[in-house]
């Protein structure tokens, strides 16, 4: 069966600047594509660019806005549902884990959806190491 997956914005960000990713996630992507299982991107994901950028941590050629649209567009990604209760959900989530606001929303995502989180960040892999989230490491 096919992984049912959620990028984490660092893996959104590597795939639109076409940086490489593991070869155990590029091949997650395309099988996801082949068996026309979408491949999910959060909405907290526009914020969290958001931020990086007008905080200077990332430079961008185009507005964040358009960058997620053409992100969902382009790409074929589509945009995972984000309820409240997710968000509550966000805020107990079992274990230890950081505080980063939009890395919990994305764990709770994924933890609600039953999903897979394509990820770089130490913190999430390490979280899914301890068995509270599935993740994949890009």
């Amino acid at each position: 069966m096919t992984a049912r997956l959620l990028l984490d914005t660092c893996a959104a960000i590597w795939i639109t600047e076409n940086q490489n990713l593991s070869e155990a996630a590029a091949t997650a992507i395309d099988d996801a594509y082949r068996a026309s299982v979408p491949v999910l991107i959060s909405p907290i994901t526009a914020w969290e660019r958001g931020l990086l950028v007008s905080k200077g941590r990332i430079a961008s050629p185009i507005p964040s806005q358009q960058w997620f649209e053409r992100l969902v567009t382009d790409s074929g990604f589509k945009i995972a549902d984000m309820t409240p209760a997710m968000l509550i959900d966000s805020s107990f989530l079992p274990g230890t884990l950081h505080g980063d606001p939009a890395d919990r929303i994305i764990i709770a995502t994924a933890r609600t959806l039953d999903l897979t989180v394509v990820t770089r960040d130490r913190g999430i892999l390490e979280y899914a190491e301890a068995g509270h989230v599935r993740a994949l490491p890009c």
